[in-house]
């Protein structure tokens, strides 16, 4: 199970390599390690080692350091569970919004809840810090595997073939960092493996990504296998694709320019390709063994989690264990955290809460009531909805290797989003999308949720934003979702305890972005703080 994972990952103390995104803070260092203190030439001298530190680029996605799930991480003086990238991610694009909450009381966690987050917050800070970690090992690994260092190595002509994939890789891998770090904080500490290490990098803005990620993801085509031709959780072709469809589609909101029918062009390509919407029951997307050939024809690029062998406290065993409550062994885990929730405006997006119409509506039945005590740990017993979407139970009903780490692989990029994508553009009156094409699309989603089909006159703004909420729920796309459809900050559409009102208020546009952290700017004078901070 999960090919990429079954690589023995050894990493090593790379000289110098830190020297561009370390030490984000006086107190959370951001470094690899390992005890062994290899140099990288003694490192390379083993031919392995290229895809070795491909896959611990990958492994960035999913594992927090050298030995999981805790204990050797990668980012210090922070729980390692708070540091793991995709928990990091997730929380920033799903507790500031309708379809989630959390009950917890860290220090400054709570702020997520209600927009009143300020530039020290340390979850903001743990995933700024996890993203250009990632950005580093990515930089680093691409200075090493140029055609001269291949050469100097003396590496065979399969060797370099195979460096020459690697490569396109690992620049995906940093553009989606860099996509993310455009999504969140608009400007970005910048570099590439052209920049001389040792130097803090520059600020760039919002634009300049953009059209960097753009080159970067049409460059790295021809190198790319093509689509469902490489590993399980490795990306291919159409993967590149939809990260590129991702950056169109959200062009007027990075850059003030549409891109709506440069995104439909790429969309359509996705959609031609050989990935296909599995013709499974929507829960089979979210279990232990979602990795199955029957769900891979839809999942374009998962990140991949097994129970024995990519072990942290985020990712999968995040959302499968913290919104369990005390039925934890439905879910196949060995305890509930008791900490997340959907407030009530989510809720009422789906008609009807005991699933028994559209199978999506993955809740506890009677839930969905208002939270009143928005930082109390036990608000998690009095209100919220109660979501089990994500579990660590197999389609077979069995229990998944590991009760604490579920083997739940995490769609970051699914095919059901690229239709539901292609119905936004619709609904919108982009040329060359229509709205016949739409609603099918759209159908094939809710025929398998079992919810009733829809017609042309369905297809509106409104109802792509809610159809987007009913099939992606808790899968990190709503606050990018609700910015783009310009329900996130003003008033045009509020829900409980957004503004810290408890039936919700208006928010200033500031919050469209968080904080550049206070602590990166003390520490590289290129760096400014977003407008309102």
């Amino acid at each position: 199970m999960k090919n990429i994972e079954s690589i023995k990952i050894k990493f090593f103390a790379f000289i110098g390599m830190i020297a561009l995104f370390t030490a984000c803070t006086d107190d959370m260092n951001v470094f690899p390690k390992d005890d062994d203190e290899f140099t990288s030439e003694k490192f390379y001298a083993d031919p392995s080692s290229y895809k070795q530190f491909m896959a611990k680029i990958y492994a960035g996605l999913a594992v927090t350091g050298q030995a999981g799930p805790a204990g050797n991480p990668d980012i210090q003086n922070i729980d390692e569970g708070f540091g793991q990238y995709l928990r990091g991610y997730w929380q920033l694009q799903e507790l500031p919004t309708d379809e989630a909450m959390v009950a917890w009381g860290d220090p400054t966690l709570p702020e997520l809840n209600t927009h009143t987050w300020t530039k020290d917050n340390r979850f903001v800070r743990a995933f700024y810090s996890r993203a250009f970690f990632q950005v580093s090992l990515a930089n680093e690994f691409l200075r090493e595997t140029t055609d001269d260092k291949l050469a100097s190595r003396g590496e065979t002509p399969e060797i370099k073939a195979d460096v020459k994939a690697f490569r396109a890789e690992v620049r995906f891998l940093r553009a989606l960092s860099y996509y993310h770090g455009i999504d969140l904080f608009g400007k970005v500490p910048f570099a590439t493996e052209d920049d001389k290490v040792g130097v803090k990098p520059q600020e760039k803005d919002r634009v300049f990504v953009f059209d960097f990620l753009v080159k970067e993801l049409k460059a790295i085509d021809a190198d790319l296998k093509a689509a469902r031709t490489n590993e399980y959780g490795r990306i291919d072709k159409i993967g590149a694709k939809m990260l590129l469809a991702k950056l169109y589609q959200n062009s007027l909101v990075y850059t003030n320019v549409n891109r709506d029918v440069e995104a439909l062009a790429v969309i359509n390509e996705i959609i031609a390709s050989p990935y296909k919407i599995a013709t499974v029951p929507y829960s089979n997307l979210f279990m232990a063994d979602n990795d199955r050939a029957a769900v891979q024809n839809e999942m374009i690029f998962p990140v991949l989690f097994d129970g024995l062998k990519t072990k942290s406290w985020g990712g999968t065993t995040y959302l499968v264990h913290a919104p369990c409550g005390d039925w934890n062994g439905e879910l196949g885990i060995d305890g509930g955290w008791f900490g997340l929730v959907g407030r009530k405006e989510f809720a009422a997006i789906f008609p009807d809460l005991t699933g028994a119409a559209d199978k999506r509506a993955i809740f506890n039945s009677g839930q969905g009531t208002a939270l009143s005590i928005p930082t109390a740990s036990d608000f998690f017993k009095t209100g919220g909805l109660k979501i089990r979407k994500w579990t660590n139970i197999t389609s077979t009903g069995a229990t998944a290797s590991n009760q604490t780490h579920p083997d739940t692989d995490f769609p970051m990029f699914r095919l059901a989003d690229v239709y539901l994508m292609y119905a936004e553009l619709a609904a919108k009156g982009v040329a060359g999308a229509s709205t016949t094409t739409a609603r099918d699309y759209v159908n094939v989603l809710r025929v398998r949720a079992n919810a009733g089909q829809v017609t042309t006159t369905d297809i509106t703004s409104q109802f792509v934003l809610n159809e987007r909420a009913r099939e992606l729920y808790w899968e990190g796309h709503r606050r990018q979702d609700l910015i783009r459809f310009g329900k996130y900050a003003g008033s045009s559409y509020n829900w409980e305890w957004k503004g810290n009102v408890q039936t919700g208020t208006s928010i200033d546009d500031k919050y469209k972005l968080f904080p550049v952290p206070q602590s990166e700017i003390n520490t590289n004078p290129n760096l400014t703080q977003n407008p309102g901070y």
